[in-house]
């Protein structure tokens, strides 16, 4: 039986021709040209209105270390920052105000592993994610606030520490085109990601803001379990980069497939077939967006084939 989770469309698999084809691989040029679209991001209500935006201003607005004073707690306010010993002598809720924090850390967790190298419209999951943590980078530098990231390519991960210059974002983007270009030949190991996790966790030295980019493919319930350490440490925003054939099915008909490197003809044409699909994937994503609501972390989805200035918004 063929696993949904473990089929990759052959003609993504590229030869030494196909890489420098635009969409398969994430350039450096491209990456540092996400810088143009911080702008974009800046204004409210520039975005389509046919496509949901995923709304995580709230990033890039840190919560300072100073309390600044105390007031009624107010529809939006953190419950973490309540303060309840004046809310059981007032009977009211009451809430600490802090002094908004310079110099933020904000890292990004990059997933780069095997199941990324998959698409069908525009461009490569691989592509629109490591265009999405080119353009937090950028935003980092403009906001000057430290940034980090953690380059997962389904084996190992590569930790760049939390700095405020040019010369630690061109390095994170050069690696992030390397391995781009390796287009997935990383075979992803059982519970890296997990170890992945924990490395980030172990590296956080302050409250910071991190992104999670990936399809989370790999994500079970060991990996979840980290997942819920590192929300109750920071605040955790997980972008779900998809292609539109893991939300819709295929026109039916047979199909070459890869399978743990072994080539097979796949038949869609059972009535009952396109059922399945969308369910196996709709139930993926739901149990993830329900781990997310459980545990304080924002969610939000980009598809390949839209700008990604269209489905984020920075305010």
């Amino acid at each position: 039986m063929v696993r949904f989770d473990n089929i990759k469309a052959l003609w993504a698999k590229r030869n030494k021709s196909a890489e420098a084809e635009k969409g398969l691989t994430a350039s450096l040029d491209e990456l540092m040209a996400q810088r143009r679209n911080v702008r974009y991001l800046q204004v409210r209500n520039r975005l389509d209105t046919s496509i949901q935006a995923g709304d995580v201003k709230s990033a890039f607005k840190g919560r300072g270390i100073e309390m600044e004073e105390i007031r009624e707690y107010a529809f939006g306010d953190d419950v973490r920052d309540i303060d309840w010993r004046v809310t059981a002598r007032k009977n009211v809720p009451y809430t600490k105000v802090y002094t908004e924090e310079r110099d933020r850390e904000i890292y990004v967790l990059l997933d780069l592993s095997s199941s990324m190298f998959f698409g069908t419209r525009k461009e490569l999951k691989s592509v629109t994610a490591s265009k999405i943590a080119a353009l937090l980078g950028w935003l980092a530098q403009e906001n000057k606030d430290r940034f980090g990231a953690v380059i997962f390519d389904g084996k190992t991960a590569l930790q760049f520490k939390p700095q405020q210059n040019m010369a630690q974002l061109l390095a994170i983007f050069k690696k992030i085109s390397e391995i781009s270009r390796n287009g997935g030949a990383v075979k992803t190991e059982p519970k890296a990601m997990r170890k992945t996790l924990q490395k980030l966790i172990k590296g956080l030295k302050s409250r910071a803001t991190v992104f999670v980019v990936s399809d989370f493919a790999t994500f079970g319930d060991e990996e979840k379990e980290a997942m819920a350490v590192l929300a109750r440490k920071t605040k955790v925003f997980c972008i779900d980069v998809y292609d539109m054939l893991e939300k819709q099915a295929p026109t039916p008909g047979e199909y070459m497939i890869e399978n743990n490197g072994e080539t097979l003809i796949f038949d869609t044409r059972s009535k009952s077939f396109d059922d399945e699909y969308v369910k196996f994937f709709a139930n993926k994503r739901m149990k993830m967006q329900d781990f997310c609501k459980k545990f304080d972390c924002h969610w939000l989805e980009v598809r390949t084939d839209v700008p990604i200035t269209r489905q984020m918004k920075i305010i």
